[in-house]
């Protein structure tokens, strides 16, 4: 319905918004609320929620502040803080006033700045305060001592007191406390290493210490542990983990029988386990289990959790068959991939007792066939440097909070997608599986029209909500394991690396596996060439049906007539896919030539053309690691991983699968936006070549053009002419020079300013700024483009057709070694500027080349078997 008036009443909206509230999912007897809430501008949220800080403030979390909610009984409005189009996210932050501040402040990524405007004359008075605390611990432990007699234990807990080397020293606690048994240092001023360990090593007794964040671990870690451990043969506990020496003394700290307020145990005994039902040893450092933990002394333990442990040090086998004898065991949390293998099933299987593993109903591991599973995840926090500027710190924590979605009309969709920030209360709503409400965008039209619209989410209850009930919504509505679910959580959460990088490592070993094979005669092109002119033998021109403007124009050899009746022509020459639909619509016959190759999808589409060359290839040097994200994002996140494990550069581009002009195509080293970019449809993420070779400090790419007359035997042949695209700035990997599109891509026929570099003049520049050969570059692209194609015609051998003919665009970049990588194949590529510029060729006779001859010199190539200007490949 298109009206130029305000929307009246409810049959009105609801007329006007009939697909977007289909689209949405609010429950319909809720679509009368929402026109109320719409038309008066009522945001009534707070009258239900409040807001609270969590994480230690680093995160926030919505909260139910009413007695009650019930199920999907109401509705609420959501305002959308900030929206945007990501080319422009970070401008905006530097150029909207106050926007850096909001969005800061609803991401937590501003915690150091709250306070820079307060005094700090306290500081020092703060710390002597703390000073002060220490002591007064050890005046009490003193006196207990006393009261008690020397042979009983000391614990101390000294946490952030703002300890120093001279306070350590002046505390005298070898002679104080000569049973001091734990002694827990975290977080204080340590600094001067042959101090710590002196005053640390007269402790004879110790059984677990913490020098956690302390400055002297920045510089000499791994010689004061040496030192430690070494001087302290009876240390079980250092830093959290667990020591080689570990045993019934830390077991017991981990299930609760020892601690500072439970001191019941004397230096020489070992302390009884046979009561311990949960015991926690996540995160310890363990490389092998000790002889206390058996059946026998834990036999009683129905929760164990030994996730972040390597337990490399014994067998899968071993491990599994010692678990079993833990015949009260009945809750896991263990990692998977990990020491019990990389199957949940399996695990399952050989722990036949088992209620739950990770959080997860064994009953429905089975049932589902889950292999991984994992509900204990850990959030990803945002991180910055202190001297991180605001709109810096929200292009990198944005990730965990933005939603998007893309406009559209009648007649089309729009391109590029907008990304949005709900509001103070929409943005506070956390994920859970189980979520309790659900959040939908909605554009509201008042007039009836696109133009008129305006953006909100809608939040409504699910389920039936208590008061004090945190409220969440599942990140990944919709999306299940059949849509890389549990892979796609790793944009929000800390996932399980092990299992990505099995992934990535089987997936490598797979590539390793493949080669191209001996292709035979009639696909090597040895044999006779089988096509020529197809000029009738009456010698009346071929009549030509096109919809290129190029070809209409330029197509002017007495050999070609150009034709409006696509059912009369010779030759179908079009930008469109020539179908079913259309050969029907248009009238065609199979008799006709057409412009395109069946199947040539294996080439123009970009996860298809990846997944050519590796079925065919493997991973050749000349294709960047590339990655379909709808089918392999585990392999992705799991070679992501790898490079950031092993210091390496981890800079990647991503590529919607079938659209040109580098629309929605961004660079990223994120891996939350790599994965949240799914979200507005199906890419390739492919390693960004962060080290391209330059001209003149920019960034460049090559268009060549392909002519392909045969696909068995394979007759292609390259034309002189090729050009190269100019990016306009020079080339930086500064973080905010991704934003930039005029720094880091090179097509600016459609976007920037377009600089043309004449080809030849191009090529003696280069040469002359590098000292390199461009006959010897030269050869390694013609090398690598014959193999692309030798790649389809294996992969996809119905691809050949005697009716067909066609021209590729294929667009090459240099690294800084001037190796050739392919970044895409372009079906009816734009050739205007072929048109357009007069050149001359680069090899042989260095003829001139004019540009109002290009596709008399393709058709002629194509149809009349002619090879002026190209060259056979």
């Amino acid at each position: 319905m298109a009206t130029t008036t305000r929307i009246r009443d409810f049959d009105e909206f609801a007329e006007v918004h009939a697909f977007l509230l289909a689209a949405s999912g609010i429950p319909a007897h809720l679509h009368r609320r929402l026109f109320t809430k719409l038309a008066s501008d009522t945001f009534d949220g707070g009258d239900f929620f409040s807001v609270e800080s969590c994480e230690g403030g680093r995160q926030r979390r919505l909260v139910l502040s009413a007695e009650s909610l019930s199920k999907e009984s109401d509705l609420f409005l959501v305002d959308h803080a900030w929206s945007f189009r990501l080319s422009d996210a970070l401008k905006q932050l530097r150029e909207v006033p106050g926007l850096a501040e909001r969005m800061a402040a609803l991401m937590c990524v501003d915690l150091d700045k709250r306070g820079e405007t307060e005094e700090t004359e306290n500081e020092e008075l703060d710390r002597c305060e703390r000073n002060k605390v220490a002591f007064e611990i050890v005046e009490k432990e003193m006196c207990r001592v006393k009261e008690n007699g020397r042979d009983v234990v000391s614990w101390l807990e000294f946490e952030e007191l703002g300890i120093d080397d001279d306070m350590l020293c002046s505390l005298d606690l070898s002679t104080k406390f000569p049973n001091l048994v734990a002694l827990n240092l975290w977080g204080n001023k340590l600094q001067n290493a042959d101090k710590v360990v002196q005053e640390i090593t007269k402790c004879k007794n110790l059984k677990a210490l913490w020098l956690n964040e302390n400055p002297v671990l920045d510089s000499c870690s791994n010689s004061i542990t040496k030192a430690i451990t070494e001087a302290l043969p009876g240390l079980e506990i250092y830093n959290s983990c667990f020591t080689t020496n570990f045993g019934s003394w830390a077991l017991s700290f981990c299930g609760g029988v020892i601690g500072p307020d439970n001191l019941d145990f004397s230096v020489g005994s070992s302390p009884t386990l046979n009561g311990i039902t949960t015991l926690d040893l996540s995160n310890r450092c363990i490389h092998k289990l000790p002889e206390a933990f058996s059946s026998n002394a834990l036999p009683s333990l129905s929760e164990l959790n030994v996730r972040g442990n390597p337990l490399d040090q014994v067998s899968t086998g071993d491990l599994l068959k010692l678990l079993s004898s833990f015949t009260c065991l009945k809750e896991l949390e263990v990692d998977i991939p990990g020491p019990l293998g990389s199957s949940a099933i399996e695990i399952v299987k050989s722990l036949p007792n088992l209620s739950m593993l990770n959080g997860v109903s064994t009953a429905v591991i089975v049932q589902t066939g889950k292999h991984v599973v994992d509900t204990a995840l850990e959030p990803r926090l945002p991180e910055w440097a202190p001297m991180d500027p605001l709109p810096e710190r929200v292009v990198s924590a944005m990730w965990y909070y933005l939603m998007t979605y893309r406009l559209a009309d009648e007649e089309k969709i729009d391109e590029t997608p907008v990304w949005y920030m709900m509001d103070e209360l929409g943005s506070a709503l956390r994920h859970s599986d189980n979520a309790n409400f659900r959040v939908a965008p909605f554009l509201f039209m008042p007039e009836g029209n696109l133009s008129s619209a305006i953006s909100y989410s809608v939040l409504w209850p699910t389920r039936d909500v208590q008061q004090e009930e945190e409220c969440t919504r599942d990140f990944l509505f919709g999306v299940g394991e059949d849509k890389q679910r549990s892979a796609r959580l790793t944009a929000w959460f800390h996932t399980p690396q092990n299992y990505f990088i099995q992934e990535f490592r089987k997936y490598s070993q797979e590539l390793e596996s493949k080669a191209l094979g001996p292709l035979n005669k009639d696909l090597r092109g040895d044999l006779k060439p089988v096509t020529g002119s197809i000029l009738h033998s009456n010698s009346h021109p071929l009549r030509v049906f096109t919809d290129i403007p190029q070809v209409e124009e330029f197509l002017t050899r007495p050999e070609f007539v150009l034709t409006n009746e696509p059912k009369d022509a010779d030759i179908i020459w079009t930008s469109l896919q020539v179908d079913a639909e259309l050969k029907k619509a248009l009238q065609l016959n199979d008799n006709q030539y057409t412009n395109q190759f069946p199947f040539e999808a294996c080439l123009v589409m970009k996860h298809h053309l990846a997944e050519t060359i590796h079925k065919a290839q493997g991973s050749p040097e000349w294709l960047q690691p590339t990655y379909n994200l709808e089918t392999q994002l585990a392999q992705l996140i799991g070679d992501y991983f790898v490079r950031k494990r092993d210091g390496l550069d981890n800079l990647w581009i991503l590529k919607p699968w079938n659209m040109a002009r580098t629309i929605d195509t961004t660079v990223t080293g994120d891996l939350s936006a790599i994965i949240r970019m799914m979200e507005t449809g199906p890419k390739i993420c492919q390693k960004y070549i962060e080290r391209p070779a330059l001209f003149g400090g920019k960034k460049f790419d090559l268009r060549y053009v392909v002519l392909v007359r045969s696909m068995r035997p394979l007759e292609i042949f390259l034309s002189d002419v090729f050009w190269v695209r100019l990016a306009n700035n020079q080339y930086t990997l500064e973080k905010s020079s991704f934003f930039e599109y005029e720094t880091h891509f090179t097509v600016m026929n459609y976007i920037g300013k377009l600089n043309h570099k004449n080809t030849p003049e191009f090529v003696k520049e280069f040469e002359d700024e590098h000292q390199v050969r461009w006959k010897e570059i030269h050869d390694r692209i013609t090398k690598m483009i014959r193999c692309i194609f030798e790649s389809a015609a294996l992969v996809q051998p119905e691809m050949h057709n005697p009716r067909s003919r066609a021209i590729y665009g294929i667009d090459v970049m240099l690294d800084s070694l001037f190796m050739p990588k392919i970044l895409e194949v372009t079906y009816c590529p734009d050739c205007t500027r072929a048109c357009k510029y007069d050149t001359q060729a680069i090899f042989g006779n260095n003829a001139p080349i004019k540009g109002r001859e290009f596709f008399n010199t393709v058709f002629g190539c194509l149809f009349l078997g002619e090879s002026n200007n190209v060259m056979p490949i």
